[in-house]
């Protein structure tokens, strides 16, 4: 009987293509993370991050979600989570409210007055993101990209219950 362990499978390694777009892909996603943070840090003194949890927010009915679905759409761990819902009490934009159905529950709520800290950030947002990605692709690529980004995050989003999730960390 062979109790010899198999030879290791050699490793699918990136062709000299594949490598370029790897790197070019890496390159362009930090730079793009880079250029909204910035504007919306010089624009609303907040990073993108957060930025992107007051939109959540505006968008729910009654401007608030709870705290473990917030988490999974912004695709955070709750204790990433918890710590810019505590940056973003404290500039009144927005509040945490108990959940009357379960005592372990949070809700997190926009308030007015970050309501109005978004509605003035936006355009300058939204110019930005229309200046760094859009306006720099064609009709074609943008459905191209948009599709590509589509099918990469379908493959990436766990189906099964014990995934190991952020939001559930």
């Amino acid at each position: 009987m062979n109790t010899a362990p198999a030879p290791a499978e050699e490793p699918r390694w990136l062709t000299a293509e594949e490598q370029r777009i790897w790197r070019a892909y890496m390159h362009a996603t930090t730079l793009l993370e880079d250029h909204l943070d910035r504007q919306l840090q010089r624009d609303a003194g907040m990073p993108h991050i957060y930025y992107g949890l007051l939109v959540q927010l505006a968008d729910a009915p009654r401007r608030r979600l709870r705290m473990t679905e917030l988490a999974m759409n912004a695709k955070i761990t709750r204790s990433r989570l918890s710590h810019a819902i505590a940056r973003l009490e404290k500039s009144g934009w927005v509040r945490r409210e108990e959940c009357p159905s379960d005592k372990r529950g949070q809700f997190a709520v926009l308030t007015d007055d970050g309501y109005e800290v978004l509605r003035r950030t936006a355009p300058g947002h939204v110019a930005a993101v229309r200046q760094a990605l859009f306006d720099r692709l064609g009709a074609d690529q943008q459905k191209a990209f948009g599709e590509a980004m589509r099918i990469i995050a379908e493959g990436l989003q766990p189906k099964d219950a014990g995934a190991d999730l952020p939001w559930l960390r």
